[in-house]
This record gives structure tokens, sequence and C-alpha cells, in this order.
């Protein structure tokens, strides 16, 4: 029997929260303050207007909504059972048609139905194994489609930011949200992609103003970052 590539307490911790996912003061109020910066990214580089998109690890929906504001045909898939129920009701709220289904990224790449835009924001550094849910989101996207990814940078600094600054000073997100050790640096991100056959198009970084307290798009990959990847056309 194949082992599921995923860590229960990490969707543990997300489960526990979903009743308040669109709280936008609340526990995931970052994820909200980011949203508009990943969409950008996104859209901007992969026009989403009568697309077919994925999100992987789509939670209770925030982003996976974004892009079918966008005119986007969006699923949204996810393992955690609570934070897929709201979605689905916040969708039916917000007269969004989201197909959402609670499945691995691995298991839906086994079937026959591949996207123009895949994305897996914020989920890669809550999983046992990476690798694999690169692999699966580039068998999921069509040939000369877009895959993009953003997690956290692995060094001294997104420590002090994203964990001992977000979790423990500013209390952005709940203690215990990140596991520093699953952090993941640009470059071993960008072997595994160029391992399941995707080509680097751009990096981006998010970065917070703990004067302001807001974020935005920057040069600045040390902390947040995404990545934007074209699974080549075959030749």
């Amino acid at each position: 029997m194949k082992t599921l590539n995923i860590d229960p307490a990490e969707i543990q911790k997300f489960e526990d929260l979903a009743n308040r996912w669109w709280d936008k003061n609340g526990e995931f109020k970052p994820l909200h303050d980011i949203d508009p910066i990943r969409l950008n990214f996104i859209n901007t580089n992969s026009p989403l207007d009568g697309k077919t998109a994925l999100d992987v690890g789509c939670g209770g929906g925030i982003l996976t909504e974004s892009m079918a504001r966008c005119n986007a045909d969006v699923k949204g898939i996810d393992m955690g059972k609570a934070p897929l129920s709201i979605a689905r009701l916040h969708a039916m709220e917000e007269g969004h048609e989201i197909d959402y289904e609670q499945i691995t990224v691995e298991e839906l790449a086994d079937g026959d139905t591949r996207y123009d835009v895949v994305t897996c924001m914020e989920m890669l550094e809550h999983v046992p194994d990476p690798s694999s849910i690169i692999d699966a989101c580039t068998r999921l996207t069509k040939p000369g489609g877009s895959v993009y990814f953003s997690t956290i940078n692995r060094n001294p600094k997104s420590y002090m930011f994203a964990i001992v600054g977000a979790e423990y000073l500013m209390k952005l997100l709940p203690k215990g949200t990140h596991d520093y050790s699953k952090f993941i640096k640009p470059s071993e991100l960008d072997i595994w992609a160029r391992k399941a056959g995707l080509a680097l198009q751009s990096i981006e970084g998010i970065s917070y103003n703990p004067v302001t307290s807001m974020f935005r798009s920057s040069k600045d990959v040390d902390v947040n970052y995404m990545m934007h990847y074209i699974k080549p056309r075959a030749t």
C-alpha cells in the first residue's frame, strides 16, 4: 500500500483553525494580506481568464476563490476535511462554482485531467516529501502550462522573521505553525523542479514591513518567496 505524503500533525493544525479561515483579522490574516500579491504574480505571468487552474493545498480556498474571480475554471484539493467544508460553504455564499476534493496531489496526478495553471502555495514546508508534490504538480500541468510554488527560505533571517517574529513577537501566526527544519532553499526547490522537467521563469519575494504592518512584492527572497515554472512542450 502506498504511503500518503502527508503529515497528520500538520493537517490537524489547520483542521483546528478551519472555522476561522475567512476571518481577515484572525489567525489567517497573513494569507489574506499576501493573497493580492500571490494573485498578481500568477495572473501577470499566466492570465487566468478562461484557463483551467488547480490549487494544491487550497485550505479554506482564499487563493482558489481569487483565481475563480479572474474567470478561471478552478479546482481546489486539500487533505483537511474541515477546511474544505469551509471552502465549499464560502464559495457557495460568494456564487463561485469551484470543484473541491479531499485527495492528495499524487493521487490526482494518476488521473487523466491536466491544467493550464497549477499552484501550490505555502504547502511544501508542511509535507514529508516536497519533491513528490513538485513531481505530481508537474504531471498535472499541460505542456506549455505554468506551475507556481511559494514557501519559506531556510536561513537565520527566515528563522528570525518567520518563526520568532511572526509566531512569537508579532503573533501574526499561531505558535508552532512552522518547523524551521522543513523550510526550503530556492536552490533545493529548483533542483526538484528541474528533475521533474520544469523550466524556471521567475522568482519573487514577499517582504513584510513591521512598521506599516503591510506585505509587498520584493526582490528579497530571504524569507518568503514564489517561483514560476513552465512545463516545456514536447519537441
